[in-house]
């Protein structure tokens, strides 16, 4: 999202009016451009002429495809609602150091505008907190956080929690340049797996122990090494049949485990893979008071 500095609209285009403040226009090169800024389209409808002056905010729409949706989005959006959200982009940005890109803010606009709706209309979203997002992409929490705490003091309305959640998954979609969503499918197969263990455990696991944030960062790494092809394999099996007699519920969790990446990558686990998914299923069995086992620190992270 780039601001109006140095970019002016040229004294001849043509000009589609979306509301009072905002309009598209076509410059020198074809393109659709947005122009924002309030009172502009007022003053077009008038004069038929767009003070530079005024321009707050400008950029360039990708596709024609993407055009007719990102104008519904603009036109229906009130005006403090657009500011609100340009504003906190720019504050991620700043946070996370790079463009996030035009579809953002977008994206961002639409979705903000169906919360407040939703809650003007007494309607409640689901709540979800995905604690692991915190853990495998903390730069982008944080910033999320930010963002939803700024628009909330912009708009002066108290937006749910879970906005945080929400707008994270948007930081990552404009920020992970993986084809085909591959960070949102690491992401829920961690999430696939930690629900397995906590099947497997009969628990909830506690998600601000450290024992937790390590198992999250060790199945994250683990499912990287399956598409990497670079999985741990050691020579020697004694350890892993020790663990597998020692820790019966935790090696049967690991199976679970085991079976459900099988089925999701076709990708078979080694004993190594295997013996370190017991070790920290049996930690989180520990943490939680559900293991009377102990020396189970003698194996290292992975």
């Amino acid at each position: 999202m780039s601001g109006s500095d140095g970019v002016r609209p040229p004294g001849v285009g043509v000009y589609r009016l979306l509301n009072n403040n905002v309009v598209v226009m076509v410059d020198g090169e074809g393109r659709e451009r947005v122009l924002m800024g309030r009172g502009i389209g007022f003053q077009l409808k008038h004069d038929g002429v767009v003070d530079p002056a005024k321009v707050e905010k400008t950029f360039v729409l990708d596709k024609a495809g993407d055009s007719d949706g990102a104008q519904r989005v603009l036109a229906e959006a009130p005006y403090p609602l657009v500011q609100a959200v340009l504003k906190a982009v720019d504050l991620a940005e700043r946070d996370l150091g790079r463009d996030l890109g035009r579809r953002l803010p977008l994206a961002v606009i639409d979705h903000v505008q169906y919360v407040l709706e939703r809650l003007d209309q007494g309607v409640r979203i689901p709540s979800t907190s995905m604690p692991e997002l915190r853990i495998l992409h903390p730069d982008e929490s944080r910033a999320a956080e930010r963002m939803a705490a700024s628009i909330s003091a912009s708009l002066e309305r108290d937006l749910p929690p879970e906005e945080g959640v929400f707008l994270t998954m948007h930081l990552l979609n404009a920020t992970r340049d993986e084809p085909n969503g591959t960070a949102a499918l690491l992401f829920r197969r961690v999430q696939h797996v930690v629900k397995t263990v906590e099947a497997g455990l009969g628990a909830s696991l506690d998600t601000s122990r450290p024992d937790y944030a390590r198992f999250i960062l060790h199945v994250r790494f683990l499912l990287q090494r399956l598409v990497e092809r670079s999985m741990l394999a050691g020579g020697d099996s004694s350890f892993f049949e020790f663990a597998k007699q020692r820790y019966p519920r935790a090696y049967e969790i690991a199976e679970r485990v085991k079976a459900y990446v099988l089925e999701a990558t076709r990708s078979t686990l080694t004993d190594e893979e295997v013996l370190y998914l017991i070790v920290h299923i049996e930690r989180l069995s520990v943490s939680l008071g559900l293991s009377e086992a102990t020396g189970i620190d003698r194996v290292g992270e992975a």
